[in-house]
């Protein structure tokens, strides 16, 4: 199931991380603008890895696993070039680059070897409500890079035991702005997406599924966000607290896309 075009994105992946790991040891700004290109590229032969298993299955391509998970890695790609591009910050690409390459690898690992049976579900809708799902956790596992990176920055600056490439990342105000404005983007989605799911739903089946676990972990997983977001601007949680609550509350994200998904869900399967 995996398609030239899959293997040319993992290669450009693989080279946009080895540039912007050289422009993180260094300050060349034609380095970096190598690491963007490349992943522009990566980004483009993606997509089209996307598009020709969507015709192959002639549904979307992100109905099971390995589809999912391919998604997920083209989001979070996309999702940090934007974030990039807005406050002009390379040096957060090489530690986001290895979660791309690493989740892409795992999702080509677990191809399925024949063409899977198309979903009931059809129609822009139901796209709609899987890509702003999975687009929701590809922000969060943005912001819990860049939580891990805030974390990491303040003890060090604790410590008082900086290292050359330390003076390297953001400011710790940088950091904290780009990780709440991911989360944005993250609830915002995530709640757009759940209000198309429950439409379809009600379209396909008649009815709401709000007893389903998944859509019990999701809400749980809107107001965690939400207390992040609020707590994030309280003087008392603002900085090092506030990282941390973003970087637990990842896990439970993980929870959901793993655990949720393929033991507890009635209808769910990987969005």
């Amino acid at each position: 199931m995996n398609n030239p075009w899959g293997y040319g994105a993992l290669l450009l992946y693989a080279i946009s991380l080895a540039f912007y790991l050289w422009h993180l040891n260094g300050n060349d700004r034609r380095i970096g603008y190598g690491a963007s290109l490349a992943l522009v590229a990566a980004l483009v032969l993606h997509y089209f890895a996307l598009l020709q298993r969507s015709h192959l299955v002639h549904a979307v391509p992100y109905d099971d696993l390995y589809g999912s998970m391919s998604l997920f890695a083209w989001l979070l790609a996309f999702t940090y070039l934007a974030l990039e591009t807005f406050h002009r910050q390379r040096t957060v690409g090489a530690f986001v680059m290895p979660v791309v390459i690493v989740w892409l690898v795992v999702a080509m690992l677990n191809a399925p070897r024949a063409v899977p049976a198309p979903a009931p579900a059809r129609g822009a809708l139901f796209a709609l409500h899987v890509t702003l799902n999975i687009l929701a956790y590809a922000a969060f596992a943005l912001s819990f890079v860049l939580s891990l990176i805030y974390l990491l920055q303040n003890r060090m600056l604790r410590a008082r035991k900086p290292t050359r490439v330390f003076w390297r990342f953001p400011p710790l105000d940088v950091l904290d702005t780009m990780s709440r404005s991911s989360v944005a983007v993250g609830v915002a989605a995530l709640l757009v997406g759940a209000a198309f799911g429950f439409v379809w739903e009600h379209r396909l089946r008649g009815t709401y599924g709000s007893g389903d676990p998944k859509v019990l972990v999701t809400a749980l997983i809107l107001l965690l966000y939400g207390a992040y977001l609020w707590l994030a601007r309280a003087i008392r949680w603002r900085g090092a607290r506030a990282a941390l609550l973003c970087a637990w509350n990842f896990v439970l994200v993980i929870f959901s896309y793993s655990i949720v998904n393929l033991y507890l869900t009635r209808f769910h399967r990987f969005y």
